[in-house]
């Protein structure tokens, strides 16, 4: 299949696995009085119920929430000229979760990782028992990122009046990863002995990295001043410059390939066209050497050694797929490298030939050499349509736009 058919039919291939995500979220009951409900097994297709621990209906995932609702947001977005009537039902279920996101940020001045029956922040244990969550004001965590991601992303469709006051948490945000106050163990009390006793992980700063490209699209580039430092700062300290690989800790050995290849698409999404040409070099060789490393069938290892360039975890999760396919596309429009390509193909072949169930339209969330396994990568809860969704999304965008250019051309040279 040539470059252009490839993109052209992975083009339409993404638009209909994400239509059909969105309904089969859309489709099941909500929680709470309006929160996501993605709490299925994705082997057996059970869904979780009260006896299921921290997987049951009465514990709400800030992560998964925040997630959902940049995602609902953005695919309300898209599918409005094709199909207003599945927007119709994003913006039904978007809107009030949009309230009650904004209500719970309000309340606590935060986000949080887990809240029980009450909304209650709280640290759960495996068996389904809980502690309060401490909450220090000048403390923030990945579930802050998601939530006020999805907020200012919910307000810039919603209510354009609070998109303002929204942003003016995001300086606060910035400012506790870059001075070490940003704690990524969300499992755990969050305070002063646990921020001390956590690596210098590049984590934080590539998630809140997806913010710019998002705050460029809803018109506010200039609250995207951090990602220029963000991507320096990840590329001096956590290169190896041997293996090409981002470490998840300078000089530490594990390297979370899935990160880097994610953090290569967020970059590649919010940089403009002309920007410096061996900066977007630099971040393909990345996304190539870590696929190199990183993918053993049936996906992407969890964890490659640095050292070795070999695997050190037998997990594959589903989301360093479609994160390897908007990376790809997004360096392949730019590039037109061969290399990329390939990469696009494999991830592309790997995600929809082994991890994407069809029916129902979501993937097995963990899998290993022997197939599918019940393990959970972060949140118990099913992805909301942001890493397969929103990775789908920046591919069908670049190939749309990679099928504008190759149409330009035949033109020309007619």
């Amino acid at each position: 299949m040539s470059a252009a058919a490839f993109t052209a039919t992975a083009r339409q291939t993404y638009i209909d696995a994400n239509a059909a995500s969105l309904r089969w979220l859309l489709g099941r009951p909500l929680l709470g009085g309006g929160f996501l409900n993605s709490k299925q097994n994705s082997i057996t297709l059970a869904n979780y119920g009260p006896a299921d621990g921290l997987r049951a209906p009465q514990f709400t995932y800030g992560w998964i929430q925040g997630r959902g609702l940049e995602a609902l947001v953005t695919h309300a977005a898209f599918f409005a000229a094709s199909d207003p009537a599945l927007t119709a039902r994003i913006d039904a279920v978007a809107q009030p979760l949009y309230a009650m996101l904004r209500g719970l940020w309000e309340w606590h001045g935060h986000a949080y990782f887990c809240y029980d029956g009450h909304l209650q922040p709280v640290i759960a244990a495996a068996d389904g028992s809980t502690a309060p969550q401490s909450r220090p004001a000048d403390i923030y965590t990945y579930s802050d990122i998601f939530v006020l991601k999805g907020l200012i992303a919910a307000a810039a469709r919603y209510a354009p009046g609070n998109v303002a006051r929204h942003l003016a948490d995001l300086p606060q945000l910035v400012s506790a990863i870059e001075g070490g106050r940003f704690q990524m163990d969300e499992r755990r009390a969050l305070c002063p002995q646990s921020l001390a006793d956590q690596a210098d992980d590049f984590g934080p700063r590539m998630i809140l990295l997806g913010a710019a490209g998002m705050l460029h699209r809803i018109g506010h580039p200039e609250a995207a001043g951090f990602a220029d430092r963000f991507v320096a700062h990840v590329l001096e300290r956590h290169l190896d410059g041997q293996s090409g690989l981002l470490r998840n800790v300078p000089g530490a050995d594990a390297c979370n390939v899935g990160h880097g290849i994610e953090l290569v698409g967020f970059a590649l999404d919010y940089l403009p066209a002309d920007a410096d040409a061996a900066l977007i070099g630099q971040l393909e060789a990345v996304l190539l050497a870590s696929f190199k490393a990183g993918f053993h069938a049936p996906g992407v290892r969890l964890v490659v050694s640095a050292a070795t360039g070999q695997p050190t975890s037998p997990y594959c999760p589903w989301w360093s797929l479609p994160e390897t396919i908007r990376s790809a596309a997004l360096a392949y429009e730019r590039s037109g490298n061969p290399a990329v390509l390939a990469v696009w193909r494999q991830a592309h072949e790997a995600f929809f030939d082994t991890f994407w169930r069809g029916e129902p339209a979501i993937a097995y969330q963990t899998m290993t050499d022997n197939g599918p396994v019940d393990f959970v990568p972060a949140t118990p809860d099913l992805d909301p349509g942001y890493h397969t969704g929103l990775s789908l999304l920046a591919a069908i965008e670049a190939a749309g736009r990679l099928q504008t250019t190759d149409a330009d051309h035949e033109q020309a040279g007619a």
